[in-house]
Formats: structure tokens, sequence, C-alpha cells
């Protein structure tokens, strides 16, 4: 039987999509010797003995959960539950209640909403370079809509003089045709690790609003920031939520929405609770209601997510643990690559990355490698060495040779990965 025209374009796409082939073979000391250390995944591993431990402790399911509760835009618990959560953590300047939130089953479903919403077929967003490789697929994969990259020729990402390149690349595929309808920002960075200014943000929504874009800030990583004590001479930004910005005079707030969920801070990607926090624009909740069928979580998630952040002393102590582990594998990872030599971007201090320069290293034990597939060529060797990492090609990297490496796992599964990328890279 043929396929539609876009489901064989869905199909040819999955052939390249190696990250579900790595997770299906991970490997282990013991029952999966063979399998390969995955570094490249953003998944927060160092919690879960904590984590497992609440839900087992305090699941006690109603019977409502096994229906269709209050609806596919999330459970009315749930959404009482978070607006508490984010008017307590990320300070809104207007208090979050449950009417400004519709729940999905993660962020990816989130930005897609999102996306779907604001873009006809054929119409673009703006997103920095490098930005978070799922970003693509999430943009564009099944709503039409395309993604205008933002390169920043040497300019930080995240600096105010950025702001400057966005509005280059909005003229710039304006004048090509395409119509703009927003901007995607990822604060706390995904793969840099950092926090954008509060001038920063300001300026692009100020951006936004002379341009009539929707500003889309992913906030998943807001409450990952811990404090970075190897970097010196670095500055470090706080966390600044685009909730906690006085919008008057600044943009017309119908055009900001923050997506979270509790995939990275908590460490639960697989429970799939991700939210669309959207305070002036119901119109935006409305048209969500009939597509959210397609994206709603589970009850069991809803129930299981509403006990962990009702536990107010509990989430503060889970917070700060949290934080305490992440600097102290950052502080692992970047021991190793000073020891190796490798280059690597410092200043992180948020989420679970390092964004390493292993083109430079490899290239100075292999001089004849090719640049234009230095990726690929290193990609393939360390798969080789049965370890993954998340190439920089995915994240349109402006210059070749950068990779992810996903720090946030238990010491001994994180130095096994670390000792592979070596070995394959050393490998002559």
């Amino acid at each position: 039987m043929s396929l539609s025209a876009r489901a064989e374009e869905s199909e040819k796409a999955s052939q390249g999509l190696l990250i579900w082939k790595v997770l299906k073979n991970l490997w282990d000391p013991e029952t999966n010797p063979s399998g390969i250390v995955s570094l490249g995944v953003a998944e927060n591993r160092l919690m879960h003995d904590i984590l497992s431990e609440h839900i087992h402790q305090n699941l006690a399911l109603l019977n409502h959960a096994f229906t269709y509760g209050d609806g596919s835009s999330g459970s009315n618990r749930l959404r009482e539950s978070l607006s508490r959560f984010l008017n307590k953590h990320f300070r809104p300047i207007t208090p979050i209640v449950p009417a400004h939130i519709s729940i999905t089953n993660g962020c990816s479903a989130a930005v897609e909403h999102l996306a779907w919403a604001f873009a006809n077929p054929g119409e673009g967003y703006l997103l920095g370079q490098p930005y978070y490789g799922t970003f693509i697929e999430d943009i564009t994969a099944r709503t039409g809509a395309k993604v205008v990259p933002v390169p920043f020729h040497g300019v930080d990402p995240l600096c105010n003089d950025a702001v400057a390149r966005y509005e280059e690349a909005f003229l710039k595929a304006q004048a090509e045709g395409t119509r703009v309808a927003g901007l995607v920002l990822c604060n706390p960075h995904n793969p840099l690790g950092r926090c954008y200014s509060r001038d920063t943000i300001i300026g692009l929504l100020k951006l936004c609003e002379k341009y009539q874009m929707h500003f889309i800030s992913d906030e998943i990583y807001a409450l990952s920031v811990w404090e970075n004590t190897i970097d010196t001479g670095v500055s470090f930004e706080p966390f600044t939520s685009c909730l906690s910005i006085d919008l008057a005079g600044i943009i017309e707030p119908s055009r900001v929405h923050i997506v979270w969920g509790m995939s990275k801070d908590f460490g639960a990607n697989g429970i799939r609770i991700g939210a669309v926090i959207s305070q002036a624009n119901q119109s935006l909740h409305d048209a969500l209601v009939p597509v959210s069928l397609y994206s709603s979580a589970s009850s069991i998630s809803e129930h299981a997510a509403a006990n962990i952040l009702d536990d107010h002393d509990w989430v503060e102590s889970y917070i700060a643990e949290n934080k305490r582990r992440l600097a102290r594998q950052y502080e692992s990872v970047v021991s190793w690559a000073k020891s190796k030599g490798i280059t690597y971007r410092p200043g992180v201090n948020a989420a679970f990355f390092l964004w390493v320069d292993l083109g430079s290293f490899y290239k100075a034990l292999h001089p004849d490698a090719a640049t234009d597939d230095l990726n690929k060529t290193i990609a393939t060797t360390l798969l080789k060495h049965r370890v993954f990492l998340a190439s920089g090609t995915a994240f349109g990297s402006e210059e070749p040779g950068w990779f992810r490496i996903v720090f946030s796992h238990p010491e001994a599964y994180l130095r096994e990965g670390l000792e592979r990328v070596h070995a394959a890279l050393t490998e002559l």
C-alpha cells in the first residue's frame, strides 16, 4: 500500500533518527555490556532515586484517573498545582491562574502547538544558532512552517548585540518573501548551558513588538541553574523568566508565551508533562482545545506531577540537591576536558551540557580529515567505539567540529562514556 506524500517524507526522515536506535541499545555493565553509552540525549539521571521514591510513596490514584478526566488540556488539579508552583519559582509580574495554562504530553508538543497556532504553512520562526536540534521538527514537521536560522558571525548569541543579528535575519527572510511569525528562544540555552540577561530578553521582546512577531520562550531548564566555581573570570547570568518582566511599553502581552515541563528540572522525560503558559491570549488556549486530543497527558502522569508540585518542602529540597549534583558533574566533565586538552565553551551555569570542540582535537591527530565532513567522521568514529554524542551539525553550529556532551549521569556511566570518547578521538 502506498503512503501519502507526507508519510513517505516522514519515512525517509525516520532513517536518520539515530537517537531512537541508540536508546534501544543502551550500555549496562551487567545486562548489556556491548551497548552504546549515550551522552547525547538531554536527560537528567542524577535524581532518579529520590524521584522514584516520592512517586511510589504518593501515587494513590483516584478512580477519576481512569476516565477522560477534566478534558484533554489538563486536569483541573494539575493546572492549579502548576499555577502555584510557577508563581513561587518564576516570580511572574501577573499571577498565573489555571486558565493561563494548557497541559501537553511534553514540551515538544507544546512548542509544536505554538508553531501551528501562529504560522501558516510556509511562514517562519527565527531560531538562533546553535539551537536545540529538535526545535526543527517541532516547528516544521507537521505544521508546514519553517525555521529561519539566525547566524551570529562571532557575536555571543546570548548578549545584547545578538538582537541586531535577529533583526538582520528577519529582514533577509522578509525580503525573500517569507513572513516571519515569531521568535523561539530556549532560556536557559540548549546547548550552551547559559542564561539570557534580562536586557537581552527585553531587546528581543521589543524586536518582536516592532515586527508584530510572537515571542516563544522555552524555559524547560529554569530551575536547573547552579553555581559554577570552575570557570574563573566569567560573568554568570541568573535565570530571568519572561513571566517576571513587566511587558508594559515593551510588547503586547498576547504575543508572549512560555513553555515549561517536568522533563528536565525534575529529571522526568518519561512522565511526559509539558505546559503552554500564555497569560493574555485566551484565543490561543481555545484554539488548542480541539487539537489537544492528540497531545493530552495521561491521567497517571498528571496525578504524579501534581503530587510532586504540591509537596512544597520536598520540591525545595529536590531542587537544591539537583543543583548540587549538576555542579559536581560539570566539574567532573570539565576536569576530563582539561586533562585531555579538549577545548570547551566556558561559562556554563545551567542545564546539563558541555559544548566541546572535538574537531580541533581530532584534526590535530588526523590532519588529513576533511573539514566538510568532520562532524560526520567524528560521529561515525564515536559510534564505532559505542558512544553517542549529539553533533553540532544537528544544532546548526556555525563552526564544524562542535559536539554537545550531556553530563547529568551517574559518575561511573559518565566516566565510561568520556573514556570511550577519548579512545575514539585518538584512534589512528
